[in-house]
């Protein structure tokens, strides 16, 4: 594309890949001068792409988290950087049956976008069904779990459990991926147990029949959360020649330092981040800045966590209600405040109230009242 600006050319040239734009841009009287010192000196950018979703250079994407990553997290989780979120997953039979508390959760707002709604489930057809009752409330993506290690939902062979048949998994993403005209993403883990590590073979296959991006937790499911996440397989993926799409890493990532460590060592597309965004939405920018810069950007102060708690809070009880909202938000104040001495007292009136006047008050206290309070 060429477009003259006095005797100056602005020159940009858009190579097209079904995932990525790879993009030169720049000022130059000649642009074929300009472009050949471009290559030359390796100077480009790519953009990560789902579909016609740009996701930017290396996107930092918010896991899916039951009674975690719902709406009022959300808002606050993309206010500080997240580029893509994920529902909490829904169960495909409660959307069937239009449980209240699974349609709920199809809440999603343009704020939010790009957001996808994650899926769960054991039978193909219900899936469809559930797939097709998303697509209603116009989410930009579809993502599929096969990867929540919780046994209530592993002992019915969905989650993780389908990792114990991976024909069926294939066959289920198959059957949602042609029911469906949105991108369909999976967020899985490397296997069910040390014996069954077949992310790097599932993915090709999960790619081949048109799954448009993969989140890869490093940890099997008879891990749980316990141990380090191994991410050798998770590279093994993003580097095997055959995949095209992108492919996201996903565990203990609780630190810029490790995020951009895990970025050069492994190759991934992106990473996603879940249990050390709670309480600390502010992750993301900051593994951002590091990123960028090698700085960190300052941390959080006093003030600053009681504005994202209360913002927290009243959002909670908009969506939720009075009751619910206060007894939810019990959770994260923990979170919140980490690590502060001698909080112990204050945190006991946070949640065990159900006042809202009486935990806002306490909250203003540990506004106005900042520095009695320090993080050891």
């Amino acid at each position: 594309m060429f477009q003259g600006k006095g005797n100056q050319i602005v020159f940009s040239l858009l190579l097209l890949s079904t995932n990525y734009f790879h993009f030169f841009i720049g000022r130059a009287n000649n642009p074929s001068i300009f472009l050949t010192d471009c290559l030359k000196k390796n100077i480009f950018v790519i953009v990560v792409k789902i579909r016609d979703i740009e996701l930017g250079e290396f996107p930092l994407l918010l896991a899916p988290m039951e009674d975690v990553s719902d709406p009022p997290f959300r808002a606050l989780c993309k206010k500080h950087g997240a580029d893509l979120m994920y529902t909490e997953f829904i169960s495909s039979e409660g959307l069937i049956r239009d449980a209240a508390k699974s349609v709920q959760k199809l809440d999603i707002y343009e704020y939010e976008r790009p957001v996808g709604i994650q899926i769960f489930g054991y039978d193909i057809e219900s899936m469809r069904e559930a797939t097709r009752i998303i697509e209603k409330t116009n989410p930009d993506i579809i993502d599929i779990n096969f990867g929540c290690p919780v046994k209530k939902v592993t002992c019915k062979g969905a989650g993780a459990g389908m990792l114990q048949n991976i024909p069926k998994l294939i066959q289920m993403t198959d059957a949602i991926v042609k029911e469906t005209n949105l991108p369909v993403t999976i967020k899985t883990r490397l296997g069910w147990d040390n014996e069954s590590k077949f992310v790097v073979s599932t993915s090709e296959k999960l790619q081949d029949v048109g799954v448009e991006a993969i989140s890869i937790h490093g940890r099997t499911r008879v891990q749980l959360y316990k141990g380090e996440a191994d991410w050798t397989l998770i590279g093994e993926v993003k580097n095997n020649p055959r995949m095209r799409i992108p492919i996201f890493g996903n565990g203990d990532i609780d630190s810029p330092e490790k995020a951009l460590e895990y970025k050069n060592k492994y190759g991934v597309d992106g990473i996603m981040i879940g249990r050390a965004s709670i309480g600390n939405p502010w992750i993301f920018n900051e593994v951002k800045h590091f990123m960028a810069t090698g700085t960190h950007l300052a941390p959080p102060g006093i003030k600053q966590r009681v504005e994202a708690a209360k913002e927290h809070l009243m959002m909670s009880i908009q969506w939720k209600g009075t009751t619910l909202g206060i007894v939810e938000m019990k959770r994260h104040y923990t979170n919140y405040f980490k690590g502060i001495a001698h909080f112990k007292e204050l945190k006991s009136k946070l949640v065990t109230s159900m006042d809202l006047t009486e935990i806002t008050d306490t909250l203003t206290y540990i506004s106005e009242n900042e520095s009695e309070f320090y993080f050891v």
